[in-house]
């Protein structure tokens, strides 16, 4: 499957792809660097060489597997945005646990994302990722919000009771948030209520700042609470 994208960055985005299984790492490195827009630095099966090769290569993305020998992904994370601080880490995994899902976010990943997605969703998902956005696989969704409300911390606390804090909100920002917790992206959203996708953007940052949060992973989870998704 080609991989397309409407986003195309102005330099490649650097990738280190981590996974234990052979097969898979080498076919998603040679599917990513079909692309002009991708460009697959290094590889690793296993935590530690995942370090080194991140200390070494300092990558704009790593693309990180949860089930490796010794040390599960979500346990390396802390260590391997220390390696390379500049470097986005999203999860691309076949487990749909929630605590993994959970834990994936507490420690600073960007994105959670399950090995059965598309491949030009894959692409569309890197670059969300890199432009400062975060990204859960639908079929998570549920299960961030069952994690947020069975007690176990998603990504950081809430600061205040979710229905008061979108009141806030403009009839307009309440349809952008609507969105957002669907997992919809800025494109998809502008088409469906027929504006700009430069606007949705601003809309979002408006949204953002007056729930008091800095991710719409944040904001999704808000909005499911207060019965808006």
């Amino acid at each position: 499957m080609r991989i397309v994208s409407s986003a195309v960055p102005t330099s490649p985005v650097r990738i280190l792809v981590v996974d234990d299984h052979t097969l898979f790492r080498r076919g998603l490195t040679a599917l990513l660097s079909r692309e002009p827009q991708f460009e697959v630095v290094g590889d690793a099966a296993d935590a530690g060489e995942a370090l080194r090769r991140a200390q070494e290569l300092q990558p704009d993305l790593i693309l990180l597997d949860n089930h490796l020998p010794g040390v599960r992904g979500v346990d390396a994370l802390p260590a391997l945005r220390e390696a390379a601080p500049g470097a986005r880490v999203l999860m691309l995994t076949v487990s749909e646990d929630e605590q993994d899902l959970a834990d994936a976010l507490k420690a600073g990943a960007a994105g959670y994302l399950l090995k059965t997605i598309e491949g030009d969703a894959l692409a569309e998902a890197i670059h969300r990722v890199i432009r400062g956005d975060n990204v859960v696989a639908d079929e998570m969704t549920s299960k961030l919000v069952s994690a947020f409300q069975g007690g176990t911390p998603a990504a950081a606390p809430i600061p205040s009771p979710a229905a008061t804090l979108l009141k806030s909100l403009s009839p307009r920002e309440r349809e952008i948030l609507h969105g957002i917790a669907r997992g919809a992206s800025n494109k998809e959203i502008g088409a469906e209520l027929g504006i700009a996708e430069t606007t949705v953007k601003i809309h979002v940052q408006h949204v953002l700042r007056k729930l008091g949060v800095s991710s719409r992973v944040h904001a999704a989870v808000l909005a499911t609470e207060a019965g808006l998704a």
